[in-house]
């Protein structure tokens, strides 16, 4: 028997495609609710039905704002119940996606600076995909900086894909550099890229070194997204250097987001 989903709650979708990066990370896409919006950075929730239930979970859209699909990254979890059967789908199966998007870490609400820096650990560099396929950002901003962290080389998902959107910005007249610094943890780092936790190496000046940028009050903001023990150490360090969180009413240099 269906199981009964109200219609003003989510819309019955359809997977589109799924890219599999490694046996654990993929990408997956799904049809989009007519009328469905979103802010890049925030999330959505997926719902699939499982042994006459449906089960819900949140995952960061990657796709622009404009994308006539949307798209997710996912870590398959071992004997997780959501991504287990997820990872079985075909595309052309049905994903429920509810009608409302959260979240708030968007860069629109930093009414200031001049450096966008972007922190990520593992799949929290979906959202600053959708980020950096937004224009209206590289005008925002002089320099963009996105540092993502895995433990093995084969886990920098998206690398050709952010490694062309300088050239596309380029070809559009936006002039913001972009800046890609790739972190390693358990495997040696080849020439280009780094070694260490995102932590460490802001404690150290690694990052800053890397791009020729201050990560200071007046001009760098933040956004960091992923391991929850990343997280909370980054708000640490950043309240260290005098930042403090983005506040609904204006004001603030940095927001945050724990999200596997």
């Amino acid at each position: 028997m269906a199981v009964d989903v109200s219609a003003d709650k989510a819309s019955c979708e359809r997977l589109v495609s799924v890219h599999r990066w490694t046996d654990k990370l993929m990408t997956f896409r799904t049809t989009r609710p007519a009328g469905y919006q979103f802010v890049a950075g925030q999330f959505a929730r997926l719902g699939l039905e499982i042994e006459g239930e449906i089960v819900w979970r949140a995952y960061s859209v990657t796709s622009a704002e404009n994308d006539s699909e949307l798209e997710y990254y996912a870590i398959v979890v071992p004997e997780g119940l959501f991504t287990s059967k997820l990872d079985q789908l075909e595309p052309g199966a049905p994903v429920w996606v509810e009608k409302l998007s959260y979240g708030f870490m968007t860069p629109d609400r930093f009414v200031d600076g001049k450096h966008l820096w972007m922190l990520a650990t593992g799949t929290g560099l979906g959202p600053f995909i959708s980020i950096l396929l937004q224009q209206d950002v590289w005008r925002k901003f002089e320099d963009l900086v996105l540092v993502h962290c895995v433990r093995h080389a084969d886990e920098w998902s998206y690398s050709e894909q952010l490694a062309a959107l300088q050239v596309q910005a380029r070809a559009a007249g936006l002039t913001a550099r972009l800046h890609l610094l790739q972190l390693l943890t358990r495997e040696p780092a080849a020439p280009g890229k780094l070694q260490g936790r995102i932590t460490d190496l802001l404690r150290n000046g690694s990052l800053e070194a890397a791009t020729g940028l201050a990560l200071d009050v007046d001009n760098a903001r933040v956004m960091a997204c992923g391991n929850p023990d990343m997280v909370t150490e980054v708000r640490e360090i950043l309240k260290e250097r005098g930042m403090t969180p983005l506040r609904r009413n204006g004001g603030g240099q940095f927001v945050t987001e724990d999200y596997w």
